[in-house]
């Protein structure tokens, strides 16, 4: 990798830097809209017939081709960037992001499993107890320091997931078995672990990334791989024929909203997918999971308005110890970013006087 490309790379992740502030405000904008959206969505599906678990897996990853605007308008269009689309796009990088395109296929099927049979609001706090797992793994894969800061976040928000626990086994849609309760249960859970596992990876791999152009091009290849995974499962299941006839027999809204259901959660899951690799890569794995898992409270909120889920007291308590970890986490993060700020500006001033002083001497 040449000098000026580390430089882009230390440019794009400078926290100090306009681009940064810039592509973090837009990539959590897509994080918030995308995953409050999609699970209202593949809810939806469910809740009027739809019950193909793989369609709801293929729709997202199904949206990649939304990635080529990212990937191709900053050089053709926008004139901002020397480099051309995926130029220094390794093998190496090409391998990695297949098989992590796949298990990532594998993490969208579990949690289509896990959300055909739960209310959202379960569903969603469930997967906050991938927190306790991310942390493990950043610590192991990417060297991440454990802080006063992020523990106590991971622990309040893991606190709120086991307080649902406690109090959700009467929380089951009517018809469900028991059986088919806990199937729900413990494949969400399982798409929790493997996103843990996605998050440190991913930042791993990023740190050979130098430009943000690049992660989305990784994204491309990765969400290829998933919808191959999930195409051939539904070539196992029918194929796309199945899915007109549910879109014809089954799927009680009638065949327009059915499609338009099935692409509105196709673009949705993409802006959810492209706001995670966007935070991973600007901040840090364990950043991007605590985010994502703060907004699980509002898919929770999400679900009461929309479909009339229970939120009893333990649903009350477990949101508000969500909230609260994650605005401790912010303001920890504020604190920090002001501090570097500082140092900066204190480091800077230095050296503008180091400068003076010798340019009095010649």
């Amino acid at each position: 990798m040449s000098d000026n490309s580390v430089r882009v790379q230390e440019d794009q992740k400078a926290r100090t830097n306009k681009r940064y502030t810039f592509l973090l405000v837009i990539n959590y904008l897509f994080l918030f809209v995308g995953s409050l959206s999609s699970s209202l969505l593949s809810k939806f599906y469910f809740n009027h017939q739809g019950s193909s678990r793989w369609v709801s897996t293929w729709v997202q990853s199904a949206g990649f081709p939304l990635l080529l605007f990212p990937i191709y308008l900053p050089f053709y269009v926008f004139k901002c960037t020397d480099r051309r689309p995926f130029s220094h796009f390794t093998p190496r990088i090409l391998i990695l992001s297949i098989l992590v395109g796949l298990m990532l296929g594998l993490n969208n099927l579990l949690f289509s499993w896990g959300n055909s049979y739960l209310p959202v609001s379960t569903s969603s706090l469930l997967l906050s107890t991938q927190l306790v797992f991310n942390l493990i793994l950043s610590v192991i894969i990417v060297k991440q320091k454990i802080t006063f800061q992020n523990l106590n976040c991971v622990v309040l928000l893991t606190l709120s997931s086991v307080l649902l626990a406690l109090g959700s086994s009467h929380d089951k849609p009517q018809g469900l078995t028991r059986a088919k309760y806990f199937v729900g249960f413990f494949s969400t859970i399982g798409a929790g672990l493997l996103f843990a596992l996605y998050l440190p990876v991913m930042e791993k791999i990023y740190k050979w990334i130098y430009c943000y152009e690049m992660v989305m091009e990784m994204q491309l290849v990765m969400e290829i791989a998933a919808t191959a995974l999930a195409t051939a499962g539904m070539a196992s299941d029918g194929g796309f024929s199945e899915m007109k006839r549910e879109s014809l027999v089954k799927f009680d809204k009638g065949p327009g909203i059915y499609w338009v259901t099935v692409f509105s959660n196709v673009v949705t899951w993409q802006l959810c997918f492209m706001g995670t690799a966007g935070m991973v890569f600007l901040t840090s794995s364990l950043t991007g999971g605590i985010c994502m898992t703060a907004l699980l409270a509002m898919n929770v909120l999400g679900g009461v308005l929309v479909y009339g889920d229970e939120f009893g007291g333990v649903k009350v308590v477990s949101t508000v110890i969500c909230g609260w970890g994650f605005c401790s986490y912010v303001y920890g993060m504020y604190l920090k970013m002001r501090e570097e700020k500082e140092m900066e500006s204190k480091t800077h001033g230095m050296e503008m006087d180091h400068n003076v002083v010798l340019a009095s001497n010649v």
